[in-house]
């Protein structure tokens, strides 16, 4: 369609693993000439050859790696509108990289085609594009440059990138000799305002402070409603969630989930729970007389979904499975969180709640549910204690499981405090 701007069909890109240049065109010619003939690769050392007929191969074989190779990438599809801000999450090694590298004409794909409309501006690591002999002010002419931009637009924006990049001091100085900090902000800078009419990010935001990654996730949005198209790598849910309307999920080189940032989210943090369901039948280090025990517990979000990693604002629900080996007339129960180094976050008792265990028999399953949480980033452990009338212990289970907040929700308000404590609470605010 006339407003597609990306169009990538049946994209593919492998690396051969073990295989390098050897520096000169004659020594690549004599390997390829040798392992087309299979023969041991002749700019190998003599103790490498041996160890390759030790293994029994001849040297063209995948057991020593030298024709080992992993697909980055696998057979991708996408489009992309103008104006979309698409979201792109994964683990390490999905393939997200990979992806705007091929976007950003850095590197070829394998197989398959991608077609773009349109100038594109990257920011994929820091300094790219930029040469560290010229100054701040060459680079900013070099990279308008590229862009196909004239001197007199360049101009026209000068003065607005500076400003925003806030390296007024340094604009004559290499940028060799700006820290990783000032060389993010001015390539920001760069690839924001000379207007191109795709903006590719990948994870570079993570080198500024908070302050910077306000301010620039500020001015993406700005570009976003000014009908240009954006795609956002990031690892920060929070800022994928706010940014985004739509989001792509890589997983093993290829699409998972194509569809709304919070569908890409939700399924993210599914496939990357660790502990979220754990079998507590096995567990030993326990305390108790054993009448009654936990079996099993695991968290889920207000989606329903089974998981361990929440941001803050989240409903965190705990889903506790208890197994009686003979009937309990009245139990008391508890759970408590911590953080990782021990500090005491909350503490829930079903007294306290008015939530009564009477006549317990057999299976039966406990859910609390802790609404919208308040916790700022971080690991925490729960505790689990079951006890009788006369609160003697029927199970107690140090470190039952752990889970995870992460970096996003209603926090993005404003700059994420590193010293603001545990839990993000938000009274009521009035004039008297």
């Amino acid at each position: 369609m006339s407003d597609t701007v990306i169009q990538i069909e049946s994209l593919s890109k492998y690396y051969r693993l073990g295989v390098v240049s050897s520096g000169t065109i004659s020594h690549d010619l004599n390997r390829w000439w040798a392992r087309f003939r299979g023969k041991p690769d002749p700019t190998l050392r003599v103790d490498q050859v041996e160890k390759k007929n030790k293994s029994g191969n001849s040297g063209t074989g995948n057991e020593n790696g030298y024709d080992d190779f992993i697909w980055a990438l696998r057979d991708i599809n996408l489009e992309v509108r103008q104006g979309e801000v698409l979201g792109i999450i994964g683990r390490n090694g999905a393939g997200k990289s990979t992806l705007l590298k091929i976007l950003s004409r850095v590197t070829a794909p394998t197989t398959g085609e991608c077609r773009i409309k349109g100038r594109i501006a990257s920011l994929l690591e820091v300094g790219t594009g930029f040469h560290p002999e010229l100054t701040g002010r060459e680079n900013i002419f070099l990279n308008g440059a590229i862009l196909g931009m004239s001197k007199y637009e360049i101009r026209g924006k000068f003065d607005e990138i500076v400003a925003f990049s806030e390296v007024e001091k340094y604009i004559d100085t290499p940028v060799k000799r700006y820290s990783s900090g000032m060389y993010v902000r001015l390539a920001f800078a760069v690839a924001a305002h000379l207007e191109p009419e795709i903006l590719v990010v990948d994870e570079v935001l993570a080198v500024g402070d908070a302050e910077f990654q306000k301010k620039c996730l500020g001015k993406m949005n700005d570009v976003a409603t000014q009908g240009r198209t954006i795609l956002f790598v990031s690892h920060n849910m929070g800022a994928i969630n706010i940014l985004c309307k739509k989001g792509v999920l890589l997983e093993g080189g290829q699409i998972a989930v194509r569809g709304s940032a919070s569908e890409a989210i939700s399924k993210y943090q599914t496939i990357n729970s660790g502990s979220c369901d754990v079998d507590l039948s096995i567990v030993n280090n326990r305390i108790g007389n054993g009448y009654a025990r936990f079996i099993k517990v695991l968290t889920r979000n207000q989606r329903e979904e089974i998981c361990d990693n929440f941001v803050i604002g989240d409903d965190l629900i705990f889903d506790i499975n208890i197994l009686c080996e003979k009937k309990i007339r009245f139990a008391r129960m508890s759970l408590h969180i911590k953080s990782s180094d021990g500090i005491p976050i909350y503490h829930f008792h079903n007294i306290d709640a008015g939530f009564e265990l009477t006549d317990l028999d057999g299976q039966l399953w406990i859910r609390i549910t802790l609404k919208k949480q308040k916790i700022y980033p971080g690991e925490y452990h729960v505790n689990l204690w079951l006890g009788d009338m006369s609160y003697e212990y029927l199970d107690y289970i140090q470190n039952a499981m752990k889970f995870m907040v992460i970096e996003g929700g209603i926090v993005l308000r404003r700059p994420l405090d590193r010293n603001a404590g545990v839990v993000h609470e938000i009274p009521l605010w009035e004039k008297l």
